[in-house]
């Protein structure tokens, strides 16, 4: 019994050096397997791991699409809130200069001087001249001409001595208004007037004794003068 024993242990080891330096192989029948149970084996190695597949190439490119047909206007959307105020923009370059509008002037201003003369009937003339730059009066006739179409302003003040006096103030042989002055018990005494008139270009303005009789009583001396003056206020529009 003994001798069987060691037998069945040299069948089992034997075999089992062998395998474990070779590649391993289906165990040989074991008569005695069914006697008792084997020594267990070694566990196996892992394999080599699996080499990465390479890329393909690119396929061929794809032929263009037909272009898309495009589609309706789409309707006009709901105005949106108005915004919030900007900030100023910069100063712009100064313009250029335009024309300067034309200054219209026509102004004069006379005295009586020692060579004037007051007659009935006919014109005053005023031959000392206080203002008369444009030589719009003409002390010759003593009447003005009107130059400068517009609104005018004309007055006088006339010294009156020891007579009584009616005098007006004529547009083109037309009197536009009388001063009546009567003498009083003072040896001086004055006469005045004042009025607006428009004129056209052409127009004569002067004074004038109304009545034929000679008028010494209008006068002017260092004391007191007499004097008659007219002045453009305002040209038409051209």
């Amino acid at each position: 019994m003994q001798a069987i024993t060691i037998f069945c242990t040299l069948i089992i080891l034997v075999p089992n050096c062998i395998i474990a330096n070779d590649e391993p192989v289906d165990p040989p029948r074991n008569p005695c397997a069914n006697w008792m149970g084997g020594a267990p084996g070694y566990p196996g190695h892992n394999g080599l791991p699996g080499r990465d597949g390479r890329d393909g190439n690119n396929g061929e490119k794809g032929e263009r699409g037909e272009p898309g047909v495009q589609g309706q206007k789409g309707d006009t959307g709901a105005e949106g809130p108005k915004g919030s105020q900007g900030f100023p923009g910069p100063q712009g370059p100064p313009g250029v200069k335009g024309d300067s509008t034309p200054l219209h002037r026509s102004a004069f201003s006379m005295g009586l001087g020692s060579k004037s003369s007051v007659l009935g009937n006919v014109p005053i003339r005023f031959t000392k001249a206080f203002y008369n730059e444009q030589r719009h009066y003409d002390e010759t006739t003593g009447k003005f001409r009107c130059v400068i179409p517009g609104l005018y302003q004309f007055s006088y003040h006339l010294t009156v001595y020891m007579k009584d006096v009616k005098v007006g103030l004529y547009r083109n042989n037309t009197p536009i208004m009388l001063t009546f002055d009567q003498y009083q018990t003072n040896n001086v005494d004055q006469a005045s007037g004042s009025v607006l008139l428009h004129l056209m270009a052409g127009d004569e303005i002067w004074l004038q004794i109304y009545g034929e009789e000679n008028v010494a009583g209008i006068y002017g001396d260092n004391i007191n003068d007499s004097t008659f003056s007219g002045i453009l206020l305002y040209p038409d529009k051209e």
